[in-house]
């Protein structure tokens, strides 16, 4: 029976309490992303993810040795699974987010909403701020 070498991983957050004077709480959370002085951090054993597979070899012991086997997609990090079908649900929807039969007034209606959800998306994908967020 053949031997493959898994190599698996698991998140683990990590947490600070940290106070912020601000004008807003979302230049407060803006100034709490922006600081990078985590020396007083702490892990959060309640909350680490589930395992995923980050690697797989054909032998024992064959980590990072020889050609790596690709990942089934169903043994990725779960979050990352969603991130990548979220890129597809997005491509799917501006697709369609155009005039398919509806009447104007339902278009004109729909419309606006349907291109603020795609910016939002192309924002989370982009890694940027949404565009109704305060800069």
């Amino acid at each position: 029976m053949p031997r493959f070498t898994i190599e698996t991983t698991y998140r683990m957050p990590y947490y600070r309490h940290r106070v912020y004077d601000a004008a807003t709480p979302e230049e407060a959370c803006r100034l709490a992303i922006e600081d990078d002085d985590w020396s007083s951090e702490l892990p959060d054993y309640e909350c680490a993810g589930p395992t995923y597979v980050t690697g797989v070899w054909k032998g024992g012991g064959a980590a990072y040795e020889g050609k790596e086997i690709p990942v089934p997609s169903h043994f990725d990090e779960t979050t990352q699974r969603k991130a990548d079908h979220f890129s597809e649900l997005l491509d799917q929807l501006a697709f369609v987010a155009r005039l398919m039969g509806v009447s104007q007034v339902e278009f004109e209606r729909w419309l606006p909403k349907a291109m603020a959800a795609v910016e939002k998306a192309r924002a989370i994908i982009e890694e940027r701020r949404d565009s109704n967020e305060q800069k």
